[in-house]
C-alpha cells in the first residue's frame, strides 16, 4: 500500500514540474530557450540533482506527449500547445 501512495505522490510532482515548465515557456512564447535557459528561468540551475532531473523528465515527457519540441538546443511549444492556451484564455 505504501508504494502505491509513493508513486501518486511522485507521478504528482512530476506532473506539477510539468505543467510549471508548460507554463513558462508558454509565457515566454514566441521565444525560444535552450534546456539550459529553462533551468535558469525556472532556478532549477541553483537547485539539487533531483530538482534538475525533474526539469529534465518533464520536457522529456512534454515531448513525447506532443506539447513540446525539443529541437537540437531548443525547447519550445508546439503549436498545438500554443492554440489550446489561446482558446483556454478565451
Amino acid at each position: 500500500m505504501n508504494e502505491t501512495i509513493e508513486r501518486r505522490t511522485n507521478r504528482g510532482e512530476d506532473e506539477a514540474v510539468e505543467s510549471a515548465v508548460l507554463h513558462q515557456l508558454l509565457d515566454l512564447h514566441p521565444a525560444r530557450l535552450t534546456l539550459e535557459e529553462l533551468k535558469r528561468q525556472m532556478g532549477a540551475d541553483r537547485e539539487s540533482f533531483a530538482d534538475r532531473d525533474a526539469l529534465e523528465r518533464a520536457v522529456r515527457d512534454l515531448a513525447a506527449a506532443g506539447l513540446l519540441y525539443r529541437q537540437t538546443e531548443f525547447v519550445e511549444p508546439t503549436r498545438a500547445a500554443v492554440r489550446f492556451n489561446e482558446l483556454l484564455d478565451r
